[in-house]
């Protein structure tokens, strides 16, 4: 994924409220920027970290900067960005990155489960197969060693994701779960049962019903951010 834009280059001065955070342009302009993440941001969003904005041209928008990405640590810059991991997976899956997914002939975004009262994010479709639904989950927490973490806060919402992909599975579809991680210094994804352990319980559940569960790693630059290889997930035994 190639920004179609120049990142504008800032020092972060604090992140608030979740969707907010103040930034100290390069000019020494101090602005608000939206933010793109509703998790707890662990490690990314520590003050005087470095940060890159888009700009939006949007008159309707109250906050035209986007926070797009941090320098977690020396060398390590990290998309932050939610909203970029599905098109980053869907870039993966053009590109023979997920080959465990296909072959698929229709891909599908963004696709309702009304009677779940949910919604998928890829449906990929084939004459000779099950459909499957593809659920992308962003990373962005790494603890030592390169080792993500998922979640980076509680989240119902990713545990409602994972029954109903397992609902689907008893349903005769194929269902799977990427996690996108969009920072290059991690080898493995491992649920945070510290932090949820709800989510690592119904991972390990989901696993067991049939749910395939892959990881996509990234380099991350403020030109671009490049699915390039592929990260392990470890998931308990239940």
């Amino acid at each position: 994924m190639i920004f179609s834009q120049t990142l504008q280059a800032g020092r972060l001065l604090r992140r608030y409220k979740r969707f907010l955070a103040d930034i100290e342009l390069e000019s020494g302009e101090v602005i608000t920027a939206h933010c793109p993440n509703t998790g707890a941001m662990l490690g990314c969003d520590h003050p005087g970290a470095r940060v890159w904005l888009s700009i939006s041209d949007n008159p309707k928008r109250r906050y035209r900067h986007t926070w797009e990405m941090v320098e977690a640590r020396a060398g390590v810059i990290v998309g932050i960005h939610t909203g970029r991991s599905n098109a980053i997976v869907l870039e993966a899956l053009n590109s023979g990155l997920l080959p465990e997914l296909g072959p698929w002939g229709n891909i599908k975004r963004e696709v309702a489960v009304k009677d779940l009262g949910s919604r998928v994010d890829f449906k990929l479709e084939s004459d000779d197969r099950p459909d499957l639904f593809l659920e992308v989950k962003n990373v962005t927490a790494a603890a030592s060693d390169g080792i993500a973490l998922f979640p980076d806060a509680v989240s119902e919402r990713a545990v409602r994701h994972l029954r109903t992909l397992v609902a689907l599975v008893e349903r005769g579809f194929d269902a799977a779960l990427c996690y996108c991680v969009q920072r290059a210094d991690v080898r493995m994804v491992r649920p945070a049962a510290e932090i949820h352990p709800e989510y690592a319980t119904a991972l390990a559940e989901a696993c067991a019903a049939g749910v395939l569960v892959t990881g996509i790693g990234c380099s991350v630059s403020p030109a671009a951010i490049v699915p390039e290889g592929r990260v392990g997930v470890e998931v308990d035994v239940v």
